[in-house]
Parts: C-alpha cells; structure tokens; sequence
C-alpha cells in the first residue's frame, strides 16, 4: 500500500496507477467461519466484537468483467459490521453460501472468512473488461448497495432487487481491508472538498436514513 499512498500524495497520472505492481494478498479485517458459534449462550449486550474480528492477510480476488479493486484509504464501522461480528441476527456465513450458488464469479465470495465492512472511500487500481467509466488512479466514494444490474426487479428501485445484497454484510472482498473488491455501480466519485474519513462515512448511514424518512 505505500506506493498506493505515494502515488496519491504525488497525482500520479492513470497510466502510472495503472502501472502499478497489484499484489497478491492483502491485510484485512475478516470473520471466521470456525468462529460462528463462538457466541452461542452469550448475551447480546456481552459479546465483543474485539474478540471475533481478526487482521489477516488475505488472497487478492480474481476481478469479475464488471468489477472494480480500489485501494481503501478511509473505511468506517457501522451497525452492519457490529450485527456481523457478534454473528446476529444470524452468521453472515449463510448469506456467502447463498449468493455463491447465483453465478460462477459469485462462487468467490463462499470462503472460511468474511471480509467485512460496508462503507469506504479509495482509489481505484484496477477494472473489470466490462468497465466503462471508471479507471485507475480514480478518486471514489463506494457505496453499498450490491445489484445485478441484468436483473429487471431492480431497474426501477435496486433496493427491491430479487438479489439486492448490503457489499461487506451479505457480500465478501468488503471495506475494512487495504483493497476491496465492488461492482462498478457502486462507485461514486468522491467530493473534492472532503477528507478520506469524511467520504467514507457518509454512504450506508445517510442512504438509509433517507430511504426512511423521504423515499
């Protein structure tokens, strides 16, 4: 990551974060599958979310057509990793399983470990051949609503997609990490005018809290 941060701090151009060396594994917030039932018996108001959530250094992913890796400089804690490291309302393990059965690519996602974390803002280093208006060395805001953009239950209001998944909850490759793995629609450029903490927190909390009180 120190050429990550270097080449930010200096402007590279795209073609030099293009040209950057992409590793093969990454440091990582994760969950382990082996630590599911860990809880089992334990008051809610008494687990502890230190003792689940653990730094591991991870395997790259395989970059799907229509995905992106972006450099994470900023992520955040929200209710969504809380719910996922205390394993409540029930293990997010079972959502992995459930989503790998939908595709060859989403077959990636059902690993030992859960890489979570759904806010987050970055760089992006690499596209997917499908990709059209993002490249690297862009600036993003991610978001966190994962869709299948072929799907048509979704075109209308994606929160009402047969498959509509919540990225770092429901989905692998999320935001407490050096990289991340998201779906190009997930992307948003980031606000000039703000830090990196300040663009990563603003996405799954205010979009929420909108969807309750306007849409």
């Amino acid at each position: 990551m120190d050429s990550v941060r270097d080449a930010v701090a200096s402007g590279a151009t795209a073609e030099q974060f293009a040209k950057l060396q992409i590793p093969t594994s990454y440091r990582a917030a994760v969950l382990e599958k082996s630590d599911a039932e860990m809880f089992a018996g334990v008051a809610s108001r008494d687990k502890d979310p230190r003792k689940s959530m653990k730094l591991r250094e991870v395997p790259v992913p395989e970059l799907a057509p229509d995905e992106a890796l972006v450099a994470v400089m900023a992520s955040s804690i929200n209710f969504n990793t809380v719910w996922s490291a205390i394993f409540e309302p029930v293990s997010t393990f079972g959502s992995l399983s459930r989503l790998a059965r939908e595709s060859s690519w989403a077959k990636r996602h059902d690993l030992p470990y859960h890489v979570v974390g759904s806010d987050g803002s970055g760089v992006v280093l690499r596209v997917g051949t499908a990709v059209r208006n993002w490249k690297p060395g862009d600036h993003v805001t991610i978001h966190c609503n994962h869709v299948d953009d072929q799907d048509p239950s979704a075109h209308d209001d994606s929160m009402l997609g047969a498959n509509q998944r919540i990225w770092g909850y429901e989905t692998n490759f999320g935001g407490l990490a050096d990289l991340s793995v998201v779906k190009a629609n997930q992307l948003m450029p980031k606000p000039a005018h703000l830090s990196w903490e300040e663009a990563a927190v603003n996405a799954l909390c205010n979009s929420t809290s909108y969807r309750m009180l306007v849409s």
